[in-house]
């Protein structure tokens, strides 16, 4: 999406300014600050923390409510209708993103470490649980980075930095749910969350670019991202566990990233 009145930086004010205050209140309750159970409800949380995801969005569609197109909401509304990703769009994730987890997930067994159970109930409600991923659950700040804020990072820094930049920003934002009880990333090392959005910021932008740019494709990836989680999963629910395939997952997801890095200019080179 072309910028037409300078890099805007607006978009990241609204988007942590949004996200940030509605899952304050969580981090404070956690810590014990505003009278509610530290023990915070899944009832309570799992709304909540969609509610703040929505920031990327919210910053998106604002800046673009101010930009110099006045149809520029609706141009990009009407796009996300645009279903016509490739085969790139709709098989690479799962295909890729599914190997590196599968091995992450499968990896440690060979030295001997326990298998992590599914976490969901059955297979079957895996296409529900996905479509609910791709549209609530994650897919959803995609219409912020990869939709609007993308394009104009990598006409400002480049392909490589500016989506080094948009990983590590995408993980800082993630960071008050790093103190909410009963998100999963109260487990997670920092470190190696940040080096997994790192990998698929890459990623996600090369789905983004062989789908002609097509927002849906982002959102599409993010989902089959998420979704993945719980039917391979690489987390120890235990706090100070050493996370081994977490870590492996990290790795993996970074290497799979600069790789698509890598084939990003023979496929401009085509297009």
């Amino acid at each position: 999406m072309a910028v037409k009145a300078g890099f805007p930086y607006r978009f990241f004010v609204i988007t942590f300014a949004w996200s940030w205050l509605v899952w304050l209140p969580l981090v404070l309750a956690g810590a014990g600050v505003i009278p509610l159970a530290n023990d915070l409800p899944a009832a309570l949380t799992v709304p909540w923390t969609w509610l703040g995801a929505f920031g990327p969005a919210a910053g998106a569609f604002s800046c673009l409510r101010t930009s110099l197109d006045r149809n520029a909401v609706r141009a990009y509304t009407r796009g996300l209708r645009d279903l016509r990703l490739g085969w790139w769009g709709w098989l690479a994730p799962p295909l890729v993103l599914g190997g590196t987890a599968w091995l992450a997930w499968i990896l440690p067994e060979l030295w001997g470490e326990p298998r992590l159970e599914m976490l969901l109930p059955s297979l079957w409600v895996f296409l529900p649980y996905l479509l609910l991923m791709v549209f609530l659950g994650g897919g959803q700040e995609e219409l912020g980075w990869r939709g609007y804020i993308l394009d104009p990072l990598e006409e400002r820094l480049g392909p490589w930095l500016g989506n080094l930049v948009l990983g590590v920003v995408w993980a800082v934002w993630h960071l008050p749910l790093f103190f909410i009880p009963g998100t999963s990333q109260v487990f997670v090392p920092f470190v190696a969350f940040t080096l997994v959005l790192i990998g698929n910021s890459y990623f996600f932008a090369l789905v983004r670019e062989a789908a002609g740019k097509r927002t849906m494709a982002g959102l599409v990836a993010h989902g089959w991202g998420n979704a993945l989680v719980p039917v391979f999963p690489t987390l120890v629910m235990i706090n100070g566990a050493a996370q081994t395939r977490y870590w492996i997952w990290a790795g993996l997801t970074l290497l799979v990233g600069v790789t698509t890095m890598l084939v990003r200019p023979r496929l401009r080179a085509r297009t």
